[in-house]
């Protein structure tokens, strides 16, 4: 970690990434100069620029929330699930078989069911609240979707010689018209209040809401039902992966875990009670379990957490981008990526603009995950390692 103490900057930026990109950097020094933001700006190794807040950010705040350090897609994460089922228990031509049903059980991209879907918690929606109110209705068929992007789904083996599976999804477009109205609202206020936030606006800014009042509780309870929804979406995914796995395989379940990476929650550090805002980051309290995925190519951890407060106690989310995903597709080829996914089942690449291939998922469009491990061994310590067998993605 090196400290980055910058003239015009209110606050330190302590900084896990070895290669910090130029606007990242610009974005946390925008954060270090938010009334409202407390000790010092976090960014893990996987930072890269975001809207407002760079990805792979952590800030904590004093009686505030900001809408877009918490992300439009908020709860994404990821779950994992240990099998009983060796690695070399499992053959090609089983992953193959297990993709095909999951492709057929499972909607991907902007795809949803076609009914509506059961879960409990649609019965305690906070419906009070008219962005819930106006879009309940809809997320009840976006339940148990995987969406696009970065979403994934893998059989893993393990280097304790157990197959793992893994889903990366989040609270699909119900979150995104959360934090879409919330970050309106936010901009509104300020702009109305004349708050000294600063200059960059839209999708760009750090508008924030004051805690106490009742926009930032409806905000915050919105917040935490979509962080349930996202919970729920990939549990109810993983029960659907679980039965074709043990169809297939007759593999149990031995262990689960799943996490979140885009939230904000009141946390005691330094001495305060604030509002941490993990923003494509992942927690890591001291002695708890967390994933940390790859790129679809390449390895995944369970990870240890060691619980460092100069990090409020965080972690990368993943090996994070180090290209934009347009520039990717435009300067690579399908053979270059075809080469980097030799041994692993995929259905090849998606259609991008104009009919080509959408190469932007490809393993060298991300960082190296191994350095990326090797820069927060003081955040965590890998507990299993897991090489990609097979993936679906968006």
């Amino acid at each position: 970690m090196k400290s980055i103490d910058k003239e015009g900057s209110r606050l330190v930026i302590k900084s896990w990434c070895d290669e910090l990109e130029k606007q990242a950097l610009t974005q946390a020094i925008n954060l270090s100069n938010h009334p409202c933001t407390f000790h010092h700006i976090a960014l893990m190794p996987d930072c890269h620029v975001g809207y407002g807040m760079p990805i792979g950010g952590v800030v904590a705040l004093k009686d505030a929330v900001i809408p877009n350090a918490v992300g439009v897609d908020i709860g994404c994460g990821v779950r994992a699930v240990q099998t009983d089922c060796p690695v070399e228990a499992i053959e090609g031509r089983q992953i193959a078989g297990i993709f095909h049903l999951l492709k057929d059980a499972i909607p991907v991209g902007f795809q949803h069911h076609k009914t509506p879907q059961e879960w409990d918690g649609f019965h305690q929606a906070p419906t009070d609240i008219p962005v819930i109110d106006r879009e309940v209705g809809s997320a009840r068929k976006q339940l148990g979707t995987l969406g696009g992007g970065n979403h994934f789904i893998e059989i893993q083996g393990g280097d304790d010689g157990l197959v793992w599976l893994m889903i990366h999804s989040g609270s699909r477009n119900f979150g995104y018209k959360i934090a879409k109205e919330y970050n309106r609202q936010a901009q509104a206020l300020c702009t109305r209040r004349q708050a000294p936030i600063p200059p960059f606006k839209g999708e760009d800014g750090l508008a924030f809401l004051p805690i106490g009042e009742q926009i930032a509780d409806d905000y915050i309870r919105s917040m935490n039902f979509a962080l349930e929804f996202a919970r729920a979406n990939r549990a109810a995914m993983m029960k659907v992966f679980e039965e074709i796995v043990a169809g297939e395989l007759g593999a149990s379940a031995l262990e689960r875990i799943d996490i979140h990476h885009n939230y904000a929650q009141l946390e005691h550090h330094f001495g305060e009670d604030v509002w941490v805002h993990r923003k494509g980051a992942t927690p890591a309290y001291k002695g708890e379990l967390g994933v940390i995925p790859g790129s679809m190519g390449t390895a995944s951890y369970i990870v240890r957490g060691l619980g460092n407060l100069e990090s409020f106690q965080s972690c990368s989310h993943g090996a994070g981008r180090k290209m934009g995903r347009g520039e990717f597709s435009r300067t690579h080829t399908v053979e270059e990526c075809n080469r980097e996914m030799e041994g692993i089942f995929f259905r090849g690449w998606g259609k991008g603009r104009k009919g080509k291939p959408d190469l932007s998922e490809a393993p060298s469009a991300y960082k190296d995950i191994d350095a990326v491990m090797a820069a927060q061994a003081d955040l965590v310590e890998p507990a299993v390692s897991l090489q990609p067998l097979g993936v679906m993605k968006g």
